[in-house]
């Protein structure tokens, strides 16, 4: 199941490519609005959500089924181009602050089970990034059992925004996530991005990136 907001080719490819097995929606709200439409509207007892732009590692559904007993579960985005240190040591954070009690969730690596989702009231319709992380917060602290993985991996594809600089990147997921945390974020704030959704298309691209 796709849920899509691209202006581009995305849906015709998608079609080409998998004979019509798809099911796409279309949704031009925020990207937590658009994982709960897609959540709606699956039925199976596990969801798992990603991103266009990344790859599962070729173990990943056979490594999934050894979490059975968790109501969450995720992974690290590691890279097997670009970035490559960048993505171990945000891994790496994500290892650490699961540790001490904070699941550090990405929505690019993510499943749930379908009847927590509903019972922890989904994801926050407010939330315009970071709803990966505040998903999982909520799961945790209702008593739900919330895994991370570290070979649970995904790769990523796209590093658009490691060009535009990766501390950038870096300070505006942990300044934004720990204000969420802690309930500090107003709720005008709860709604802006803060720039993460800036459109992409004139960045430039990294020398020797294969892909933008």
């Amino acid at each position: 199941m796709v849920v899509d907001a691209s202006e581009d080719r995305t849906i015709e490819l998608l079609e080409r490519e998998t004979g019509g097995k798809l099911k796409i929606l279309r949704c031009y709200g925020n990207i937590s609005q658009a994982r709960q439409l897609g959540a709606a509207c699956a039925t199976t007892p596990w969801l798992l959500f990603s991103d266009a732009d990344v790859e599962f590692s070729s173990e990943y559904f056979s490594r999934v089924q050894r979490h059975d007993r968790a109501d969450v579960i995720y992974g690290p985005k590691l890279s097997q181009d670009g970035y490559a240190s960048h993505y171990r040591w945000f891994a790496h954070g994500q290892r650490v602050s699961h540790a001490l009690g904070l699941p550090a969730a990405s929505g690019s690596n993510m499943l749930v089970r379908r009847e927590v989702l509903h019972r922890i009231g989904g994801f926050d319709p407010e939330l315009a990034c970071n709803e990966d992380s505040e998903l999982a917060w909520r799961a945790k602290r209702g008593g739900f059992r919330v895994v991370f993985d570290p070979e649970l991996i995904v790769y990523a594809r796209d590093h658009r925004r490691l060009h535009r600089g990766r501390w950038r990147k870096t300070a505006h997921s942990l300044v934004r996530c720990l204000a969420l945390y802690f309930d500090l974020l107003p709720s005008r704030w709860r709604r802006h991005d803060w720039g993460y959704w800036s459109p992409l298309d004139r960045e430039v691209r990294a020398p020797g990136d294969p892909k933008g």
